[in-house]
């Protein structure tokens, strides 16, 4: 019995030598959403739904807000001080992404030209406008749109040398039914795990659990 009561004892003064970090280690890497044109944090309701269930906290789950009509290069500044914050608040290393529409170059020009690569460690475009948009072309007032066009100077820097840099996983959902990102193999990133959806409506894929769920696994 005495033998018993000094490893119990042994085992506890082990566990205060234990560094804070380590009470945390399975917890879930926070996620950042990170809607479109247009969009705002009430675009993910569906997506945090998916991810609750999945067993995230609500702490562990972040909607980025921007300004969408702004120069997409200042929107992943932004971005990048959002994901520093999270960092701060929740004490991971890193984040996931989970992106949609003009939300894919936002958050890959902070991950390609803002060092964000050594804080993300996966990142999920939804119908991203990676490569643009020809669709874009009737939105041309706002900056956002002048460089989400095809062949754009913001454009021909994002997507010049390698697409998916870093140690960051990066994987890609889009469709030949989208209708807003035009051609919707625009959406796909070499270096990427690329998946092409049947038939979903660019707004479809926000609601679209199936798809969600896929993300969730791949972050998983």
């Amino acid at each position: 019995m005495r033998r018993f009561f000094a490893v119990l004892l042994g085992c506890v003064a082990a566990l205060a030598f234990i560094p804070a970090g380590v009470a945390n280690a399975e917890g879930k890497t926070p996620v950042v959403f990170v809607h479109g044109y247009t969009g705002s944090t009430s675009n993910w309701v569906t997506a945090m739904g998916a991810f609750r269930v999945a067993g995230y906290s609500d702490d562990e789950l972040y909607s980025y807000e921007y300004n969408w009509a702004l120069s997409n290069e200042r929107s992943a500044a932004g971005l990048a001080d959002f994901v520093e914050e999270v960092r701060a608040d929740t004490g991971s290393d890193q984040v996931d992404i989970v992106n949609h529409s003009m939300g894919g170059l936002v958050s890959r020009w902070y991950l390609k030209e803002l060092g964000g690569t050594e804080h993300v460690a996966h990142w999920a475009s939804l119908a991203g406008a990676n490569h643009g948009t020809t669709s874009a072309g009737a939105c041309t007032v706002n900056a956002s749109c002048r460089e989400m066009l095809p062949g754009s100077s913001f454009e021909r820097q994002l997507n010049s040398g390698e697409e998916a840099p870093g140690e960051t996983s990066y994987a890609t959902w889009y469709s030949p039914c989208d209708g807003v990102i035009l051609p919707y193999e625009s959406t796909a990133v070499d270096g990427a795990q690329n998946t092409v959806v049947p038939c979903e409506t660019h707004i479809g894929f926000l609601g679209n659990t199936d798809v969600l769920a896929e993300v969730v696994d791949y972050f998983a």
